[in-house]
């Protein structure tokens, strides 16, 4: 589901500071103030909700980010290769997903039997150690992923580590990566210092002085490389025995395994016998074993795409709805949230449950009084997965989701989706935008967002309360606030007055796409609104956009479709939107960002493909352009340079191509030019 909920971006923003909080006291303090189960859940949530609802990003995100920035304690050094983060999996069908997507990325044969290294996932600390010649010479925390500490001197400390690699077949330059961690039977006899046994691993690693760290009984076990010189290893699981031979130790649950549900019989096993081992895992990772096919899967932001987290199963408990609220957000859409009577799940107390929408609610017969189950997963919040209808009670009546806005009265609609052939799940207000409160003041807060303005002491309840005053209806008053009678609030004073028009006055600059996305037009987010400010270069022709003209070059993006199409038209169709940018425009200095030169093999080159491609699918040869500083489109048109062939082409492309005179290729002919430096 696609849309602008302000109570789902409420609570994302919510959960991404709130991570950040624990992030900075766990990696900088290295003094936890949740435990591993909740730090956990809470990272999940975001990940899951990201996946959701595309609109969603922030740069404190762990999609975007890895740990935390280096500590000023230690020099900071650069990964030779970033250490990533992992995508995580929490059931069957997520597996299923994930394997689905590498068949499809590498245009595999559906009968295709996946071979994975599934090994389990130690809750420790990552660290990265660089060995030349054989030599223990560098050791890294994971920092933020780019950057790392410089703890070389306390990992020496470790005697799972080698200090000197004599065997013949070590590489001469090699990264080793693994996890540093303490049993717990070592830990009981060190309880009373630190919060648990991942804490007690960060914290010695993060001493001072090397000799307070080898008083800890600290474990190192080895699961890859970031960079190697010269390998001719072909697997993970073959780099895996030869970790062992070089005097590493591995975990000895590793397996190496074919097919989902042997993945998933595999993590029921270990699952069952998790509290036997004297380490904590909170879940199996399954990477491709073979490493060319992890080499062409290659990456997406942070995560790699061949490999995958798939974690112990969720908590869950009972409780009872208490009410259930109908909240109105950016883009209209009406979202139930369940208040149920607070319980403790994992640790986390939970007072909210997600009911998602109007059909959830019907399909599972929700009502106000029911005892439900409610389900600590990676979701968005809490949600409510079963209703005990046999503890329901007899005067219990069946919810009637609202047919008007609770906001404004209008009617609500559910929009037709062209592609399903059916109407939408999610109910919306079908008021004008800036006409409906709920949605005004949620617009208005997006404006303002860190993804957005980010304008300083203009925070949520100061957009509320400024509404509620009259101060702002609309975001260009923001850029016109009356100060003085800001001065006369409670709580204001010439100082937090002076504070607040100094943060707005310096965002009067702003970046193209930052200004697009600002607008919060449906289903244009960061990165759509990154497309639309590299494509259309100037903010003239932003501004311009009502012209056909744009609408149809818009189309030839790769990326922006129907519906972000659509979405366009209908913001430009609002005569309050066209005013809100006329003066926008007034007040903004809106910057075109440079773009970094590319140099790759296909600078400058446009390319479409069509037809069947051999041993390659259509997103891996893409991505493939992309990476050699080529451009996609997405139709036959004279902005095109090259029409890719493969079998069975679409011959009205093929004809229209040879109309406009563009160079046609075959696969064969578009290889031997990646190939070109």
């Amino acid at each position: 589901m696609k849309n602008g909920n302000s109570i789902i971006k409420k609570d994302y923003l919510k959960k991404i500071d709130l991570l950040d909080k624990y992030d900075e006291a766990y990696y900088l303090n290295s003094s936890p103030l949740v435990n591993d189960s909740e730090y956990d859940q809470l990272k999940n949530q975001i990940f899951t909700l990201e996946k959701k609802y595309k609109f969603l990003k922030n740069k404190k995100s762990p999609s975007l980010k890895v740990g935390y920035k280096p500590s000023k304690t230690f020099k900071k050094i650069k990964h030779k290769v970033p250490m990533l983060s992992l995508n995580n999996a929490f059931n069957k069908d997520d597996l299923i997903n994930f394997e689905k997507k590498i068949i499809n990325f590498l245009s595999l044969d559906n009968n295709n039997s996946i071979e994975y290294s599934a090994e389990p996932k130690i809750d420790g600390i990552s660290a990265s150690i660089l060995f030349k010649n054989g030599k223990f010479v560098q050791g890294l925390s994971r920092g933020d992923g780019v950057e790392g500490e410089d703890i070389t001197e306390n990992l020496k400390t470790i005697k799972d580590i080698p200090k000197n690699v004599t065997n013949e077949t070590f590489p001469d330059e090699v990264d080793i990566r693994g996890e540093v961690f303490i049993t717990n039977k070592d830990f009981k006899k060190i309880e009373d210092k630190f919060a648990n046994p991942r804490n007690a691993a960060s914290g010695s690693l993060r001493q001072k002085d090397p000799k307070e760290t080898s008083k800890i009984p600290l474990k190192f076990i080895a699961y890859t490389y970031g960079y190697i010189k010269e390998s001719n290893i072909t697997t993970q699981s073959e780099f895996l025995e030869k970790l062992k031979i070089w005097g590493f130790k591995t975990n000895k649950y590793n397996k190496t395994i074919k097919g989902v549900n042997n993945l998933i019989y595999h993590h029921n096993e270990l699952e069952q016998k998790r509290q036997k081992i004297d380490f904590d895992i909170d879940g199996i990772v399954y990477k491709i074993n073979n490493f060319s096919l992890q080499s062409r899967l290659g990456f997406i932001t942070n995560a790699p795409r061949w490999a995958i987290a798939h974690k112990f199963s969720a908590n869950n408990s009972v409780s009872k709805i208490l009410k259930i609220e109908i909240q109105v957000g950016r883009t209209g859409a009406l979202t139930p949230v369940a208040k149920i009577k607070p319980v403790n799940i994992g640790g986390v107390v939970v007072s909210n449950a997600s009911l998602h929408n109007e059909d959830e609610i019907n399909r599972k017969d929700i009502r106000v009084g029911d005892i439900v189950t409610v389900e600590r997963a990676g979701d968005v919040i809490p949600r409510v997965i079963s209703v005990n209808t046999t503890k329901r009670s007899k005067n219990s009546k069946k919810f009637i989701f609202p047919i008007k806005c609770p906001s404004c009265g209008s009617a609500t609609i559910k929009e037709y989706n062209a592609l399903t052939k059916k109407k939408d799940a999610v109910r919306r207000c079908a008021n004008e935008e800036y006409i409906c409160e709920k949605i005004a003041i949620e617009k208005l807060k997006h404006f303002v967002s860190k993804e957005a303005f980010n304008i300083d002491g203009l925070g949520k309840k100061i957009i509320e309360n400024f509404w509620e005053l009259k101060l702002i209806r609309f975001p260009q008053d923001i850029f016109s606030l009356n100060y003085n009678k800001i001065k006369d609030l409670d709580g204001w004073g010439n100082l937090s007055v002076s504070n607040l028009k100094y943060s707005i006055d310096s965002k009067r600059k702003i970046s193209f796409y930052r200004f697009i996305y600002s607008l919060g037009i449906r289903h244009i987010g960061q990165e759509n609104a990154k497309l639309l400010a590299l494509h259309l270069k100037k903010p003239e022709n932003f501004f311009r956009f009502e012209d056909k003209k744009n609408f149809t070059e818009v189309l030839n993006i790769d990326g922006i479709g129907d519906t972000q199409i659509n979405s366009i038209k209908n913001f430009f169709s609002s005569k309050t939107n066209l005013k809100i940018l006329s003066e926008l425009n007034k007040v903004l200095d809106i910057q075109v960002e440079n773009q970094a030169n590319k140099t790759g093999a296909l600078k400058n080159k446009t390319f479409l493909f069509t037809g069947k491609l051999n041993e390659i699918s259509r997103a891996e040869a893409k991505s493939l352009v992309e990476k050699n500083s080529g451009k996609i489109i997405s139709n036959v048109n004279k902005k095109l340079d090259f029409l890719v062939i493969g079998e069975k082409p679409t011959t009205k492309k093929i004809n229209l191509a040879r109309d406009l005179k563009i160079n046609i290729i075959n696969q064969d002919q578009w290889l031997k030019m990646l190939k070109k430096t």
